[in-house]
């Protein structure tokens, strides 16, 4: 699991929220399955290179929501949770999709020329 999350220290999104968005995909994108054991945050940190703080504050908040559950004594796993409309993979997409479509509309991209490049990247 480890080699399916990176965090970019560079970005202005906070590395938290970073750790935050990509457990959630990884959840609704089926690659991490209900009652999956997640490594521990010391060991999330050390891969990372980041704060442990860092990396519990985003595992409390996955807690939080109802994405992940914590017991006492026991290590954090992927809770059951029922989907819904708003936790699907082309809903979680939204916010990015916007920004790509107006980055476009400000660069005059037309939507054809839009789609051709996302059509050309995802190939590769």
């Amino acid at each position: 699991m480890l080699e399916l999350i990176k965090v970019n220290p560079s970005s202005g999104e906070p590395i938290y929220r970073q750790l935050h968005e990509q457990i959630v995909r990884l959840i609704v994108g089926g690659q991490l399955q209900v009652d999956q054991v997640l490594p521990s945050v010391r060991q999330l940190a050390e891969h990372l290179a980041v704060n442990p703080m860092t990396v519990s504050r985003a595992i409390q908040q996955l807690v939080e929501q109802g994405w992940l559950e914590r017991r006492r004594g026991q290590p954090t796993r992927v809770a059951n949770r029922q989907s819904s409309d708003d936790t699907s993979g082309p809903q979680l997409l939204v916010p990015q999709a916007l920004d790509l479509i107006n980055q476009a509309k400000q660069l005059g991209i037309s939507l054809e020329e839009l789609q051709a490049l996302v059509a050309t990247q995802w190939k590769q």
